[in-house]
């Protein structure tokens, strides 16, 4: 199938091949009919793309303070290339697509094949929606106008917020594609509706939709033709639609408000209010977001748990329909808005158009009408690259990838490609990525279905770098397949998954290579402390500061079912690498979180958890997201025999006592990603073990998980009985 992509790097937009994405519970695969570019979301990523790096980082200040602390922390190098390789990724444009149903997912059962529907799908030719973010078209809606849905739904939620009622004055300010249809909905609510903008076509539009204009670009007045428009009252209310540099739409609508009057802001605009504007009046101010209650809620879009009628009566759905519903009756009218349309496979021509200084307000994409025709092809899961070659005896691995996010992308894949991997089939659930990190490392083959990856015949070793609850699954169907596996961290989620990994490797005679992506142990300041504590015979205490950062409470790496929680996420990393500084089996654990106070949440994030081994050494580690992130993310101090190893961030090694042994600095952090990878296709090209022991590795994921199940213990207790729990009793490992 083919979708717009672009390029944010350079700006550069495309019409790709791209394999199509396979039905998941809980969505709707649909057939593309009509698609509308967004003239004011999609117009600022094209011009942010087409910027220099200056011009970028002017837009982004926040994330230039973001820069700067990682340069202060993982060196000027690295922070460049994670720059480079956020922007590489290509970004789907579009978000306001009107289809017929393919496929519908399980637990979806209002829905059915062949039903026309709205959504956010991107400009593709089929999409990949959640139920929840969908809404059935009526017949009497063309498909053309229903493409205007998800738009007018963020029209319609500023309304809403805005608490219209019959009679009322309110101005919208930015007559553009939202402003627009946002005049029809407070007409409709039967307000007295009052337009600003500079452009006269949008000026007579909203004239036709029964407002008053303000010509703002013949030097008009826009507080005084508010308050003139208001029966010098003042404006009971204003809906912010602009996109413009400064505050002056905040100031001007604060204004022409009357006393208690209700400012929404929808568009773009510099949030810098007058205190005394608001003080005086009581004004309200909110910012819209998005076309709904539910829009960002993980919750409510990927796990499709709506919420309740009786208490949240407008969701995105919901907000859909609504408007659907007013084009049904007539009571919003969208053909006036169309000033352009184009064939699909016209696109990039509708982008030209869009960054041109040529007027538009609506420009729809048409798509092929294909009904009673096969769709195969467009539905086809896999993309050729380039042509097969030929293999020379005793060649590199050949490696299939499941995954293609920004790790792998970054690292992983830079990383298997210099250790001599022939890299043969990529796979990824949306398929863009896929695409481009085919295209970029010179895969054989892009495609959404991981069964091509685990049946090909040529593929030895797979490489996998998915969401963490998909992690047991994949490596025992790989193990299943007969191919190596690497896996990146986590091994598994639950204990459940875990021991589903044993069993099948308990049930095979001959086992392929198992490895956990615990890069750290690889990493060079690492191997040679490793060196030097090998000549102690001593027990040795470690401590490990993380300074992990804050992360959502939603996002889902928090989430236990999904991302396993951050301590199997990450601090499995630390577990390993204790594990092998050490060099003897974990024996106790003992754990201790954050206590309760106002305004903290209590989380897993914040937990010191030390673990006992068996030759009598002992190791903490301290797992804190409330520290601040110019601060080095990673301390190892390692002390014993009366000397201490200090390493930083992986850049800087430091000995204390320890003779012949001079602070080593690295150019760059190097965290033993590159070695790592190394190291497990030299094991699959000699037939040698794995470079980290299964048994190893098997007890690393039980340690983790029952450090987990530690720390939640003390999580539930400190949030629940907002109590301090002075210790928690060593627990020992079977």
């Amino acid at each position: 199938m083919r979708q717009v992509l672009e390029n944010l790097r350079t700006g550069k937009i495309e019409l790709a091949d791209v394999p199509c994405p396979d039905v998941r519970p809980g969505c709707l695969l649909i057939r593309s009919r009509a698609s509308l570019l967004s003239a004011g979301t999609e117009r600022m990523l094209l011009e942010f793309g087409r910027a220099g790096p200056i011009k970028k980082a002017r837009r982004e200040p926040e994330r230039v303070r973001q820069v700067l602390d990682k340069i202060r922390t993982d060196g000027l190098t690295t922070t460049i290339r994670a720059i480079r390789r956020k922007l590489d990724q290509p970004i789907p444009l579009g978000y306001s697509n009107a289809g017929t149903v393919l496929e519908v997912g399980g637990n979806v059962t209002d829905v059915e094949v062949g039903d026309r529907v709205v959504s956010n799908g991107h400009h593709a030719e089929v999409v990949l929606v959640p139920r929840n973010l969908c809404a059935k078209v009526p017949d009497d809606v063309s498909d053309e106008a229903a493409s205007f849905a998800v738009v007018a739904a963020i029209a319609l939620q500023g309304v809403r917020l805005a608490v219209p009622t019959l009679g009322e004055s309110f101005a919208v300010t930015g007559l553009g594609l939202v402003g627009l249809l946002a005049v029809q909905i407070l007409r409709a609510n039967g307000c007295r509706v009052l337009g600003i903008d500079v452009d006269s076509a949008r000026l007579e539009l909203a004239r036709g939709f029964g407002a008053e204009t303000v010509d703002l670009s013949s030097g008009a007045d826009a507080v005084a033709a508010g308050r003139a428009f208001s029966r010098g009252r003042g404006m009971d209310g204003v809906i912010i639609c602009a996109s413009a540099k400064g505050s002056g739409p905040i100031r001007d609508a604060a204004q022409m408000c009357r006393k208690r009057g209700r400012i929404i802001l929808v568009g773009v605009v510099d949030l810098e209010l007058s205190r005394a504007d608001f003080y005086e009046k009581e004004l309200t101010f909110q910012v819209s977001c998005s076309y709904g209650p539910g829009r960002y809620d993980p919750e409510y879009e990927e796990r499709g748990r709506d919420y309740p009628f009786g208490f949240v009566r407008w969701t995105v759905a919901r907000n859909l329909e609504a408007v659907l519903d007013m084009m049904a009756s007539g009571s919003l009218d969208v053909t006036p808005l169309i000033t352009h349309r184009f064939p699909f496979e016209s696109a990039l021509e509708a982008y030209e158009l869009l960054g041109s200084r040529e007027p538009s307000i609506g420009i729809v994409l048409q798509y092929p009408r294909v009904e009673g025709q096969p769709d195969s092809g467009l539905r086809a899961r896999a993309v050729r690259l380039r042509g097969p070659r030929e293999r020379r005896r005793g060649a590199a691995p050949v490696v299939g990838f499941i995954g293609a996010g920004n790790y792998a992308t970054g690292i992983l894949i830079p990383a298997f490609e210099r250790a001599g991997a022939e890299l043969r089939v990529i796979a990824s659930s949306g398929g863009a990525s896929a695409l481009h990190a085919g295209r970029k490392f010179g895969f054989r083959e892009a495609t959404t279905d991981v069964g091509r990856v685990l049946s090909d015949p040529e593929i030895s070793t797979v490489v996998i770098v998915t969401r963490h609850d998909s992690h047991a699954d994949l490596v025992c169907r790989a193990l299943e397949a007969g191919k190596h596996v690497f896996v990146e961290k986590p091994l598994a989620v639950t204990k459940e998954g875990l021991a589903r990994i044993e069993r099948t490797i308990a049930g095979m005679e001959n086992v392929p290579l198992l490895m956990v992506g615990f890069n750290r142990r690889f990493a060079p300041h690492v191997r040679r402390a490793a060196t030097l504590l090998a000549s102690v015979s001593e027990p040795k205490v470690i401590v490990m500061t993380v300074n992990a950062g804050e992360i959502a409470p939603d996002h889902w790496t928090q989430d236990r079912d999904v991302g396993g929680g951050r301590i199997v996420g990450e601090a499995c990393h630390f577990v390993d690498l204790m594990r092998f500084l050490v060099g003897a089996a974990v024996t106790s654990i003992q754990a201790q979180a954050i206590g309760s106070a106002p305004g903290v949440l209590v989380r897993e994030d914040k937990c010191t958890f030390t673990l006992g081994f068996a030759d009598g050494s002992f190791g903490t580690v301290h797992y804190l997201a409330n520290g601040h992130p110019s601060f080095p993310k990673e301390r190892i101090e390692i002390f014993c025999a009366g000397r201490i190893l200090r390493l930083d961030n992986f850049i800087r090694l430091r000995g204390y006592g320890w003779p012949r042994l001079r602070a080593s600095r690295l150019l760059r952090q190097d965290k033993g990603q590159q070695a790592c990878a190394a190291a497990f296709l030299e094991a699959v090209r000699s037939g040698a073990g794995s470079p980290i022991p299964i048994e190893e590795i098997l007890e690393v994921s039980r340690v983790t998980l029952a450090v987990r199940d530690e720390v939640s213990m003390v999580v539930e207790h400190q949030g629940s009985a907002g109590e301090s729990r002075a210790h928690v009793p060593d627990r020992s490992i079977s």
